[in-house]
């Protein structure tokens, strides 16, 4: 069991079974928070909350998704705390609107079963984006215990630093997915 960080991202120190904790009213907190990012649509959401102000309608359209449906995610997400409502607006048509934008609590919630919603989510994420436009690396590894500790702990502190730099004004949006996983290789001859 490991922590999933926003963004895809597992920090080595925390990649053990989360602490029990004894206050049931915070044990349901952390439930309903793991239930709310089990959703590849409510990632998807955050991903484009994280660095502008959206509302329910533009959700919809960028994720084409029913407006109705959408104001269930959106409902999720602020009732746990991962969206924000700033400060209302008035739309194109005379329309009230609010916007919502993420407040980066995802970064450190424990998801369950993650894997299969991260790579959902993923899968959806590069759905009409250029083929060529994507750069993968894949790369098969033999590692001590030591050597895969010091490579977790490298990979988590560049992407932390970049996290924590936050986003450049004049930036274009970028997504980072790296995955490290035990391989079905087993050693010749063993």
């Amino acid at each position: 069991m490991s922590i999933t960080r926003y963004d895809v991202v597992m920090s080595p120190a925390e990649n053990a079974a989360p602490v029990p904790v004894a206050d049931a009213e915070e044990d349901a907190r952390d439930l309903a928070r793991g239930r709310a990012l089990s959703s590849p649509t409510r990632l998807r959401v955050l991903r484009l909350c994280a660095f502008d102000a959206r509302t329910n309608k533009e959700l919809a359209e960028l994720l084409g998704v029913n407006p109705g449906t959408m104001l269930h995610h959106v409902r999720t997400l602020v009732q746990t705390g991962f969206l924000v409502a700033e400060e209302e607006r008035v739309g194109a048509q005379g329309a009230r609107e609010v916007p919502y934008r993420a407040t980066g609590l995802s970064w450190g919630t424990y998801v369950p079963d993650q894997t299969s919603v991260l790579m959902e989510t993923v899968r959806q994420q590069l759905r009409g984006v250029d083929p060529e436009a994507v750069q993968m690396s894949w790369l098969g590894l033999r590692l001590n215990a030591a050597h895969k500790e010091e490579l977790e702990e490298r990979l988590y502190a560049l992407v932390t630093e970049f996290k924590e730099r936050g986003p450049d004004p004049d930036g274009d949006a970028y997504s980072l997915v790296t995955v490290l996983h035990p391989d079905l290789n087993p050693r010749a001859g063993g």
